[in-house]
């Protein structure tokens, strides 16, 4: 495509890419009635507190949780395990006292766990009905209005530890309660599995104390070990039946109440959307497709929500806390077999590498009782991570397949390198990231042994969740490919790191060539050697090596033909044994691919059946099992931000240094646009295709150095700057300088 009026052209591209390219109206929740269970309320939070607005009879209800309620008491008996045990169990084909040390504990006892706080109700009989409620994800505020002209607003401050309320035409009858979680209820249910949750009386907590002074009610919780957290809610009546309130959880520490001064509210309200405009402003996308640009910018909000680099991680369920009188599915604790993994995935792409750098701040924070379980567990110096684990980085068991799972470590490792590559911190990789990458090597080192035939390292025992479950087959004594590409992508990326800090890497470069290739056979990757992937299965964890660690190429011949074969069959076994995470992961795959149709039929898919009416990911086929033969609707939140990373890499794709713009757009999708989408070498790249063609690319930032960018033209044009630049081979190459560059395909 050749521009004959570049001067004209110029000119239009001063204006923004893509003018619709930002989050708006459409993209909020809007009904005309509250959400009646809790899964299915508004969502709001800050990273470390959370609320869920719904309606419990006749009650308005907030919902109210904080990330650090936690009852962090070990679970007993895990400090019993250790690796060679477990490997001389297997050997014996003995495995039941495995699963009785190692995994019953995780069902039988109810902590450690994460614990709700309490909820807020108001009293809206006298309102009348509910003619609007809107979650305004501009703003992250719940706007409720009433039939009789009352208007409820709440939000959770962005920056601060409260969460707020205000009221106009509210009558004196409405009037904030705390109600208390079901602590020291009467139990007659008995134990539950840690899907539904275990009842909260398990726990054995004191009853708790209310505490009500004028307009502030205080909520003390005792809750183990002589700990205990606190619940605030304080409110004044305003002239013209206003109202206007806060609410605080504090933990281990007394709650006190800031003033509620026309001034304070005015200052939290602009601080607060200041804070979310400028989250906003970081990065847009604009694609054709309605129901997916929503859900998009409904987890990208939602991604703001959980995530802040002073926080606790984000969770099974972050700062949403079931609200059932049970306790969380899953214990609402730390999984890296997949959970934290894939909800940090989009963070970086979407340019909050602010917003990423909690998850390596608790790794780093932690890795003290990491390095004490890898020496108790596997009899090893170095670092491991326990797969599954509590606040403090605890182990909690389970199937020890995988929440003991040697390579967790190694998928974690990734985070310190995108850390490090996303935002070209120096200060970072030298005093973080190569660190982090020592202790894991000398771990690696320690545990591997060499295989008396082939030659080649590999570990004494290896699994690939979930695959088989948590029987005694779920082990493999030769390498799985989940394991194996862990281990070589870990290797590759410590040979970067270790050049980038100035070191030689030519040691860990040849023992990179120590471990096998990958197992593959007619149906490409296998799950190991003996063992193809014989049924529908909801972990795609035989193909790590195709993403997210990017292993495989698709421009090399032979990777490509791994890939497709692979997915081929992925297809061929079907999706019956799928959650909802398993679509959100697949789009990944398959823009990997180029195959742009595939991607968003994935996330389609994922959208419109394993998502609640917020948007909330609930595991299951919401849709009487259209997709998937699991129709439960446990609430986790890896499903939504892995679907976001499916439109980044749908619009851009980084490997390192080379950038691939709209790799995996749908053939139907010929109006696209992105701004301000951060790549693996650093850059900020927006982008806009018109009528199926690239129309325009700025980019700006990023490594010193050139920048590399897959480039299907013959020529080539640049406005604000002249760079020195080579087209060779479909790729074209220049130094980017300082400031933005503009670039046009010709």
């Amino acid at each position: 495509m050749k521009l004959k009026r570049p001067a004209l052209l110029a000119l239009l591209y001063t204006l923004p890419i893509g003018a619709m390219a930002q989050q708006s109206s459409h993209h909020n929740l809007h009904f005309n009635q509250l959400a009646t269970n809790w899964y299915d309320a508004m969502p709001l939070g800050n990273g470390m507190l959370g609320a869920l607005v719904w309606q419990n009879n006749q009650y308005l209800r907030l919902s109210l949780d904080r990330a650090d309620l936690w009852d962090d008491r070990p679970m007993p008996g895990m400090d019993k395990l250790t690796f060679s045990w477990v490997t001389k169990q297997v050997q014996l084909h003995q495995y039941d006292a495995v699963q009785a040390l190692g995994d019953a504990p995780y069902e039988a006892n109810p902590a450690p766990t994460k614990i709700p706080g309490a909820a807020i109700e108001f009293n809206i009989a006298d309102l009348g009905n509910v003619v609007s409620n809107e979650l305004d994800i501009t703003t992250a505020t719940n706007i409720i209005r009433f039939s009789n002209g009352a208007i409820f607003k709440t939000y959770v401050d962005a920056s601060e530890s409260y969460g707020v309320f205000t009221g106009d035409n509210i009558p004196s009858t409405f009037i904030p309660a705390i109600r208390t979680p079901q602590y020291t209820s009467p139990d007659h249910g008995g134990p539950v599995n840690s899907v539904e949750g275990q009842s909260l009386q398990r726990l054995g907590y004191a009853k708790g104390v209310l505490k009500t002074t004028g307009h502030q009610v205080i909520y003390h919780q005792p809750t183990n070990g002589g700990k205990y957290y606190e619940v605030l809610v304080s409110w004044k009546r305003l002239p013209g039946n206003k109202l206007a309130g806060i609410w605080m959880i504090t933990n281990t520490k007394r709650a006190a109440a800031p003033t509620l001064t026309d001034n304070f509210l005015r200052k939290s309200w602009l601080e607060h959307t200041n804070w979310w405009k400028n989250y906003w402003n970081r990065s847009s996308i604009q694609i054709p497709d309605t129901l997916l640009e929503k859900q998009y910018y409904l987890d990208m909000y939602k991604f703001g929500c959980v995530a802040r680099n002073n926080t606790p991680p984000i969770s099974l369920q972050a700062v949403w806390t079931a609200d059932n009188g049970k306790l969380p599915p899953w214990k609402g604790d730390f999984h890296h077999d997949l959970n934290t993994e894939l909800s940090y995935w989009p963070g970086y792409t979407a340019n909050h590498t602010d917003l990423t750098a909690g998850f390596t701040n608790w790794l780093w924070n932690t890795q003290s009782e990491s390095k004490r379980w890898t020496k108790q567990y596997f009899g090893i110096d170095g670092l491991n991570v326990p797969g599954v684990n509590t606040i403090s980085g605890k182990p909690m068991g389970g199937w020890i397949q995988y929440s003991m799972s040697p390579t967790t470590a190694a998928w974690l490792s990734q985070h310190f390198y995108w850390q490090w590559r996303y935002t070209n911190d120096k200060q970072f990789l030298l005093t973080r990231c190569k660190p982090w990458f020592d202790a894991v090597a000398a771990y690696f080192r320690g545990i591997r042994i060499v295989d008396p035939v082939s030659g080649k390292f590999k570990h004494p025992l290896s699994s690939a969740p979930e695959f088989n479950d948590n029987s005694i087959s779920a082990w493999f004594h030769d390498f799985t490919n989940y394991d194996l590409s862990l281990v070589r992508f870990f290797f590759e990326k410590y040979a970067v790191v270790t050049a980038a800090c100035g070191q030689s890497n030519a040691a860990i470069l040849a023992e990179l060539q120590k471990y096998p290739a990958f197992n593959t056979d007619s149906t490409g990757l296998t799950i190991a050697p003996g063992q193809e992937l014989n049924q529908s299965h909801r972990h795609h964890s035989h193909l790590m090596a195709i993403y997210p660690l990017k292993v495989l190429s698709y421009s090399s011949a032979a990777d490509k033909s791994i890939m497709d074969r692979s997915l081929a069959w992925l297809e061929k076994k079907g999706t019956r044994a799928w959650c909802g995470y398993s679509f959100s992961w697949a789009a990944n795959l398959y823009a990997q691919t180029g195959n742009g149709d595939s991607a968003a039929v994935m996330l389609s898919r994922f959208a419109s059946n394993f998502t609640g009416k917020n948007s909330f990911h609930l595991n299951g086929d919401q849709k009487k099992g259209q997709y998937s033969g699991f129709t439960y609707n446990p609430f986790t939140l890896e499903g939504n931000f892995a679907s976001a990373q499916g439109i980044h890499e749908m619009l851009l794709q980084s490997n390192d240094s080379l950038i691939t713009l709209f790799p995996a757009v749908p053939a139907s999708w010929k109006n696209v646009s992105f701004e301000h989408l951060r790549t693996a070498s650093g850059c900020l790249v927006s982008a806009e295709r018109k009528n199926g063609q690239l129309a325009v690319v700025k980019i700006s930032g990023g490594q010193p150095g050139k920048i590399y960018i897959q480039w299907p033209f013959s020529g080539v044009q640049f406005n604000g700057g002249s760079p020195k630049y080579e087209l060779k081979n479909g790729v074209l190459s220049f130094e980017p300088g300082k400031g933005e560059i503009t670039i046009y395909p010709r």
